[in-house]
């Protein structure tokens, strides 16, 4: 993907996840992409808006498939281990810089657009967590519930980590997450091979996702 729409994209995603929407000005957004303003109008009639729009919502779908794939590949008890150490993996290689670009968006109150593309992705995040919990066993009424809590914890652990430059919030989230997720589930059957749940996040590579 190396067009100028493209690049837009990147571009704002990037820079809301370091400096949020309104400190994201469009000369920035023009600078970073190497796109004209002509190319922008072409692409999002709307101009910046649209743009940041747009870019939250892919930012959002990209997390999302983050969950599918972990929610897949690993058994329940590994699931907060695997999406906290995700985020520990961002925050250190990008020294405590680079947040989540949902919570920069949901952040733009004079951004309607904006805040709502926001409000989508976390209501998608919850639908996908939520049903893996109900898949794994969880009772239906609290699967979603809890799912939403873990996003509330984590982005909540994410904002903290980026001020202390530690990521002890996020450390301290999985740990006391991981309690709670032991209490949801059903008891694994004796024999069945399952895993007691780690208190350390493992770093987890990645490409960049959001």
């Amino acid at each position: 993907m190396t067009g100028p729409r493209a690049r837009l994209i990147e571009s704002a995603i990037e820079l809301v996840r370091v400096q949020g929407v309104h400190a994201a000005g469009l000369t920035a957004l023009l600078d970073r992409s190497k796109a004209s303003r002509n190319s922008l109008y072409q692409h999002f009639p709307s101009g910046k808006s649209e743009l940041v729009a747009t870019a939250t919502t892919i930012a959002g779908a990209r997390l999302t498939a983050v969950i599918e794939k972990i929610t897949a590949s690993r058994t329940p008890d590994r699931w907060l281990e695997a999406l906290i150490g995700w985020w520990v993996t961002t925050l250190q290689t990008s020294a405590y810089r680079t947040g989540c670009p949902i919570v920069g968006a949901a952040l733009a109150e004079s951004e309607p657009d904006i805040q709502a593309a926001a409000g989508a992705a976390f209501a998608d995040w919850h639908d996908t967590l939520g049903a893996g919990f109900a898949t794994a066993g969880m009772p239906a009424a609290e699967a979603k519930s809890f799912a939403s809590f873990v996003i509330s914890a984590l982005e909540g652990a994410i904002v903290q980590s980026r001020a202390v430059k530690s990521t002890q919030p996020l450390i301290d989230a999985q740990k006391h997450l991981s309690v709670l997720l032991d209490h949801y589930l059903p008891a694994p059957a004796e024999g069945d091979g399952a895993v007691a749940t780690s208190g350390e996040p493992r770093a987890e590579q990645h490409s960049g996702g959001q």
